[in-house]
């Protein structure tokens, strides 16, 4: 998914200065984004004061929406570098398409996986027909600098591991969780997980305290580490914890997303991440006008305008140490 922002500002991530080495609890608000005509997305990362959970950069929660007399979610051909864009669906269907050929329908609680490296584009829509309902997440993991310019690809996976106790599905959707590691191609330690909660299930998630966690609401009334989180939004969890007390007042949908802190600093624009503005500037100018970000082919309209680059000037300082 886009960042279709067209005030897009550029922004410094990342950096072990903005992580929290001790438990909090940090409830997030979401800034409320229109995405296309007929989808509204809540977007929880970047946020002011909380940048980046981990390796994870950009947090986007849209629906439950009622699209049956509407086109649903129609996201022109736009490019990607730096990143890798994570589709998480509870309902309806997204139509994945991109610049190496890719061409995939994903469905419920399947992984989407785009690795962008060094340049990718890509698409995503509503089939035409479609469901009733469209419920879901997409999500960015910063590549570090190791890897950033890597071959782009996609990848899809339908059968994901899930870790299981009274009242808890926890599907391992990247990373590894209580054992069960997703088959999805990771570049740093992280861990993102759905979790489908019963009502009135009382339970403690094992994490691992070298991590930064955070969890998204996606649907019901839960209660984690006894703060309650409301569909749409996000609690920061901070480091250094062992184990995550969860309860659910009504049956709930959550997801958990954590990882090592991410040390580099990055510069992130519109729906580029890299180092420096100079190379965000770049890369604008690239997709304007250059073949670098490839082709969609198949999709029924034009492509996506970048906007323009603020004036300001930023520069990440890279690894610190």
């Amino acid at each position: 998914m886009s960042n279709l922002d067209r005030q897009a500002a550029l922004t410094v991530c990342g950096g072990r200065g903005f992580v929290v080495a001790e438990p909090v609890r940090e409830l997030l608000s979401p800034r409320r984004v229109q995405l296309g005509e007929s989808t509204e997305v809540r977007r929880l990362l970047p946020n002011l004061g909380r940048r980046m959970v981990g390796a994870w950069a950009f947090v986007d929660h849209y629906g439950p929406d009622d699209i049956a007399d509407e086109p649903g979610m129609q996201v022109p051909p736009h490019p990607h570098m730096g990143l890798q864009t994570v589709s998480w669906l509870h309902e309806g269907e997204v139509l994945h398409r991109d610049s190496t050929g890719s061409l995939q329908t994903i469905r419920p609680r399947e992984l989407g996986l785009m690795t962008s490296g060094r340049a990718i584009s890509h698409s995503e829509e509503s089939p035409r027909p479609h469901a009733r309902f469209l419920h879901g997440a997409q999500l960015w993991v910063a590549l570090p600098d190791a890897h950033r310019h890597v071959e782009p690809h996609f990848q899809h996976h339908a059968d994901l591991p899930r870790v299981t106790a009274p009242g808890l599905t926890a599907t391992v959707i990247l990373g590894a969780l209580d054992g069960a590691a997703s088959p999805g191609t990771t570049y740093s330690p992280l861990v993102g997980a759905d979790l489908a909660l019963a009502a009135g299930t009382e339970t403690n998630l094992p994490l691992d305290p070298d991590f930064e966690y955070a969890v998204l609401s996606m649907s019901g009334e839960a209660e984690v580490d006894g703060v309650p989180v409301l569909p749409g939004s996000m609690l920061y969890l901070g480091c250094g914890r062992t184990g995550l007390p969860l309860r659910a007042v009504s049956d709930a949908g959550l997801m958990l997303l954590g990882g090592e802190p991410f040390e580099e600093e990055i510069v992130m624009w519109w729906n580029f991440v890299g180092r420096t503005d100079e190379e965000i500037r770049k890369a604008r100018e690239e997709w304007m006008a250059s073949d670098r970000f490839g082709e969609v082919k198949g999709y029924d309209g034009d492509r996506l305008d970048a906007p323009e680059v603020p004036a300001t000037q930023l520069k990440a300082r890279g690894r610190v140490r």
